[in-house]
């Protein structure tokens, strides 16, 4: 559905000057009643949580403004300073969908159907705001109600889950846990497969088999989790495929037809949401 849209950019917290969300906001018209009220998805680049991947915002911005959400791109404090450290950036994810709602009027969309997706550290971000929403530091810090952040559902791309070995992708858990915190206790603490309870978020979770930055296994054990929980999930392991193949098509100079179906199957699963 192509439709004249809104770009516009927002900072969220005047003291964290790197979080910054990017609304993709579909105009109202006569002629296209749907978007008077559409559901809404919250974009989590990756980048080891030391940057923010351009090739998992911007593009799946548009590819799901095209399936009829409105659509916000988060770009959340990385690198190995304070600004970055476990939980700031789930703070700061929080903050982005507390905006969202706050706003939910003058964007169009309806409240109940905020939902995020997140690609390999973004997705370790994502699948911790599915979980751990109820933060009650972080609710006293924005002055939000409970469940206020709470993602209808999350989509996971490639995620980073697990702080453990022999599973875990050292470069984005030592990232968020900063030099002082590297201990088995510390790397729990952030080892999501662990911190899923009967809170946690329905989930669309997908990866590749042949994924050599982020073990496979990583999504079993997140799968196996929300089996255990009896938490609704869509589960796809697609044969092939790199990490970090975003859309898996010509837009990220990435070529593999079979792997980018998987934008339609999670925009499927989404839509199914009444």
């Amino acid at each position: 559905m192509l439709t004249p849209t809104t770009v516009t950019k927002y900072s969220l917290l005047e003291d964290r000057p790197l979080a910054e969300l990017t609304a993709y906001i579909a105009a109202p018209s006569p002629e296209l009643p749907f978007n008077a009220k559409r559901k809404a998805i919250l974009i989590i680049p990756g980048g080891a949580y030391w940057m923010n991947s351009d090739t998992e915002a911007d593009p799946i911005a548009h590819y799901y403004l095209s399936m009829g959400f409105n659509a916000f791109t988060l770009r959340y404090s990385t690198g190995r300073g304070v600004d970055s450290v476990w939980p700031k950036p789930l703070l700061e994810a929080s903050a982005a969908m507390k905006f969202i709602r706050d706003h939910a009027e003058e964007f169009h969309i309806d409240p109940d159907y905020v939902f995020a997706i997140g690609f390999s550290a973004g997705g370790h971000l994502c699948a911790a705001l599915g979980s751990l929403w109820d933060n009650d530091e972080i609710e006293k810090t924005l002055g939000m109600e409970k469940g206020y952040n709470r993602p209808t559902g999350t989509v996971l791309s490639y995620p980073v889950i697990s702080g453990l070995e022999p599973y875990a992708h050292r470069g984005s858990i030592n990232n968020i846990l900063g030099k002082a915190r590297d201990d088995e206790e510390a790397r729990k603490s952030v080892s999501l497969e662990l911190l899923v309870s009967e809170k946690t978020v329905p989930a669309f979770i997908w990866a590749t088999a042949t994924d050599n930055v982020v073990p496979v296994q990583n999504v079993i054990l997140y799968a196996t989790a929300l089996a255990d929980h009896h938490i609704p999930y869509e589960f796809h392991v697609y044969p092939r495929g790199g990490h970090g193949t975003a859309t898996a098509n010509h837009i990220v100079s990435c070529s593999y037809p079979e792997l980018s179906a998987w934008m339609a199957d999670s925009a499927r699963w989404l839509l199914s949401f009444k």
